[in-house]
């Protein structure tokens, strides 16, 4: 069956400090240097684990780098590989088309790669040939959006998509509650709806507001893309004529969502946005417009990946943990982005 996700499949919320600190986690206890580079990119402490050991080939597939999140991870993923003399990096062409994907995948599967990153178009249906890679004895890491069969995959690094809803819904539910607005109206444009990320981004959501006696008063998903963004806002700004918070899931379709706004001329609400982008936390911080704060759900993480898969491939454990070998499953934290903390944040965020 031939399916194209355009983007995330099921994300954690932005996790820019928690990708931060697996890196440093990996290896050391010292702090990690902070990038220089708009895109974010991990930092290697000289620990032992750094030192050069078994020489392995690390295969890598992700979809097409149709977004900037998308095109941070594959980024990442490869700068972070040259930071070792023993890795050698094996990517495999980036597609969109599932059956495209299971294809290439099997091809690292065939060339007896030492482990296999993969961050799946969709995790459901990559979940069979995940499953032959561990079968045929390659441990796969499997980076955000997750298989459903934990047999698939070694170790899972993701965001957390259910916080980065409960940290979006604390900050609109805190500052509607600080503003003394009653009854708000409270739009969230989603990504894919059909995505589990989606799902638990959205119940997250939920969940916060109703601790604060609110609910969503209308939702609408807006596919990843810049064109829907667009076209989902018109849609809800003509549809309520007074608003009074926005979350949209994800900084690439929020551009989009933006260009909307301000050809709409609407300025009575604030918005929150998702992942992270580098012009997302230029808005924040210049505090000029709607934007008001951006929920994490970091690139970064591509670059943990490809740490992850080194250590499991030549039988290395976490230095800073107890345990000889790496844990199973490592969920990112979803971090929230305001004026008052942005230029933190900026060295990490990706371009959309």
């Amino acid at each position: 069956m031939k399916k194209s996700v355009g983007r995330r499949g099921f994300l954690v919320s932005g996790a820019v400090v928690g990708a931060g600190a697996l890196v440093t986690a990996c290896t050391s206890n010292a702090p990690a240097a902070t990038p220089s580079s708009a895109a974010p990119q991990a930092t290697t402490a000289g620990t032992d684990n750094d030192q050069p050991g078994t020489k392995v080939v690390i295969g890598f597939s992700a979809p097409a780098a149709d977004h900037g999140w998308i095109a941070a991870i594959a980024k990442n993923a490869e700068t972070q590989s040259k930071e070792y003399s023993d890795v050698e990096f094996k990517p495999v062409e980036p597609t969109n088309d599932i059956n495209q994907q299971i294809s290439a995948v099997e091809s690292l599967i065939a060339a007896k790669v030492a482990a296999l990153v993969i961050l799946p178009n969709d995790g459901e249906q990559l979940n069979q040939v995940a499953r032959k890679a561990m079968d045929a004895g390659i441990p796969v890491i499997n980076l955000d959006r997750v298989f459903p069969d934990k047999l698939s995959y070694r170790t899972w690094i993701g965001g957390d998509n259910y916080g980065m809803g409960v940290a979006a819904g604390t900050y609109v539910g805190k500052t509607l509650k600080d503003k003394g607005v009653t009854n708000p109206v409270i739009l969230e444009i989603q990504g894919i709806a059909t995505l589990p990320l989606t799902m638990d981004r959205s119940k997250g959501f939920a969940d916060a507001l109703k601790t604060f006696g609110f609910t969503v008063t209308a939702k609408q998903d807006a596919k990843f893309t810049v064109e829907s963004g667009t076209q989902v806002a018109s849609n809800l700004l003509q549809a309520h004529k007074k608003i009074d918070a926005i979350w949209n899931h994800d900084d690439d379709q929020g551009i989009g969502v933006l260009a909307a706004i301000k050809e709409a001329n609407r300025s009575e609400f604030f918005m929150v946005g998702g992942a992270g982008s580098a012009n997302a936390i230029r808005d924040i911080a210049a505090d000029s417009g709607v934007l008001k704060a951006t929920v994490t759900y970091s690139p970064t993480m591509a670059s943990s990946a490809i740490k992850l898969a080194r250590l499991i491939a030549q039988g290395k454990g976490l230095s800073d943990l107890v345990e000889n070998s790496v844990p199973t499953s490592i969920t990112l934290a979803s971090e929230t982005i305001t004026k008052e903390n942005a230029q933190k944040y900026l060295p990490l965020g990706f371009e959309s």
